[in-house]
């Protein structure tokens, strides 16, 4: 409202926990990448009310009715190679295997035979996860990577999979 701007967007901060206090980073006119997150949390279709939004109408909810539940982990599967400092890493996707089930949503647009180019971003999907707790949450991240086969290209696959029985990322402590 103090800027004048009327539609859907996306407004980041970065929280310090020890001071409580915000800290403004970035106002983007777009849904962000970590969307599903949030709409796995707190059960709002993001894309379905920045249409409504943007149709002219009210929101359908007001802040007061929102609330979180559970833990959601997103990760960006990548054509890139983790042991060359993340290189971006083209080439042709061969054969695919996209986890599914309870709580495992997978945003992609490619297939066994997409040539994965070398002049744009090197993101091939998100695959997201919820759980009751954190603990579930990556033990369906685990689940949900050990089930994901990507053949062809270099990617981070096998990164992801270290960081989910990392010690340091499992207690979720500061490094």
């Amino acid at each position: 409202a103090a800027i004048g701007y009327v539609g859907a967007g996306t407004i980041e901060f970065l929280y310090d926990g020890r001071t409580e206090e915000f800290y403004f980073l970035e106002m983007n006119t777009r849904l962000q990448v970590e969307h599903p997150v949030t709409e796995l949390v707190t059960g709002i279709d993001l894309v379905h009310a920045q249409l409504h939004v943007a149709a002219g109408r009210p929101l359908a909810f007001r802040q007061e009715d929102l609330s979180q539940r559970g833990h959601a982990i997103e990760v960006r599967i990548c054509a890139e190679d983790p042991a060359d400092n993340f290189r971006p890493a083209p080439g042709r996707i061969h054969a695919l295997r996209v986890p599914t089930g309870p709580w495992v949503r997978v945003d992609a647009a490619w297939y066994p035979g997409y040539e994965v180019p070398i002049h744009y971003d090197p993101m091939l999907a998100k695959l997201v996860v919820w759980g009751a707790d954190r603990a579930t949450a990556i033990a369906t991240m685990r689940r949900a990577l050990a089930e994901f086969a990507l053949t062809g290209i270099r990617n981070n696959l096998s990164f992801f999979r270290a960081v989910m029985n990392h010690a340091v990322f499992i207690e979720g402590k500061d490094v």
